[in-house]
C-alpha cells in the first residue's frame, strides 16, 4: 500500500528523486498534506514550490532540489550564518541546513510583525509553509503592482525596517521575492536572511533597499535611496 502511494509523487517526473519522495510519503504520512493533491506553483533556482490541500485548507511544500541547486552557494551564504557554525561543506547537510534556516527564519520574521507564510514543519530539504493566496496563489509583486504603490512601499519599509530592528537582514529582497495579497506585501524566500551581526550583512540590507527603491522608482514612487536607507536602519 505504501508502495502504492509513494508511486502517486513520481507522477511529476524528474522533479522529485526517491529521497524526496520518501520524505513527502512521510509528511503525508503524518497529516500535512493529502496524498495525490500536489500542484506545481513555481519553479526557482534551487527549488520547485507546490500546493497541496490539508485538513485546514491549502498548504504550500518548498522542495530543495537534491542534485540540481548550487550547494557551493548556499554554502557560501550560510557559512557566514553564526547559527550554522562548524557546518560540514556536504551536499545534503548544506540542502538540510538551508531548508531549516528558512523555517527558522519565517519564525523569527513572524515574531518582528513581519508579513510572511506561517511555517508549519520542514524535513530535510521540504518546507511546509502557509498557502498566501485566495483560489489561486498570490502573484509576485513584478507580476501584479498593486494599485496603491505608495502604501505597499511604505509597507515594505516598515517589514524591513521591523526585521533589522529584530536583528536580521532578508538578504534577498526584491519583486521577485515579495507577493501582492490584495495589495498587500509579503515576504517570501527568506533561505539568505541572516544576523545582522554576520559578516556581509552590511551589504545585504543596502542591496536589499536598492533593489526595492528601484522596482517602485520604475514605477514613478519618487524615493531617495540613501534617505530610505538611513531610515530603515536608523
Amino acid at each position: 500500500m505504501a508502495k502504492i502511494a509513494k508511486e502517486k509523487f513520481k507522477t511529476f517526473g524528474n522533479v522529485f528523486d526517491n529521497f524526496t519522495i520518501r520524505n513527502l510519503f512521510e509528511l503525508s504520512s503524518k497529516g500535512f498534506f493529502e496524498e495525490g493533491s500536489l500542484s506545481p506553483i513555481s519553479i526557482g533556482k534551487e527549488s520547485n514550490v507546490f500546493s497541496a490541500k490539508s485538513k485546514d485548507g491549502k498548504i504550500v511544500l518548498k522542495i530543495y532540489r537534491l542534485e540540481t541547486c548550487d550547494f557551493n552557494q548556499m554554502y557560501k551564504y550560510i557559512r557566514n550564518d553564526p547559527r550554522f557554525l562548524g557546518l560540514k561543506k556536504q551536499r545534503r547537510k548544506i540542502i538540510f541546513a538551508w531548508a531549516q534556516r528558512e523555517y527558522r527564519n519565517l519564525f523569527r520574521a513572524r515574531e518582528a510583525d513581519v508579513k510572511v507564510p506561517k511555517p508549519i514543519a520542514f524535513l530535510n530539504n521540504i518546507l511546509v509553509m502557509e498557502f498566501i493566496g485566495n483560489n489561486e496563489a498570490a502573484p509576485k509583486l513584478k507580476d501584479s503592482a498593486p494599485a496603491d504603490l505608495k502604501k505597499c512601499y511604505n509597507k515594505i519599509k516598515k517589514y524591513t525596517r521591523n526585521f533589522y530592528k529584530a536583528g536580521f537582514v532578508h538578504g534577498d529582497l526584491s519583486e521577485f521575492n515579495i507577493l501582492n495579497l490584495n495589495g498587500n506585501p509579503v515576504f517570501i524566500d527568506l533561505s539568505h536572511s541572516i544576523p545582522i551581526k554576520s559578516p556581509g550583512a552590511s551589504e545585504l540590507i543596502e542591496r536589499d533597499v536598492k533593489n526595492i527603491c528601484r522596482f517602485f522608482m520604475k514605477n514613478r514612487v519618487k524615493l531617495d535611496y540613501k534617505k530610505e536607507l538611513k531610515e530603515i536602519i536608523s
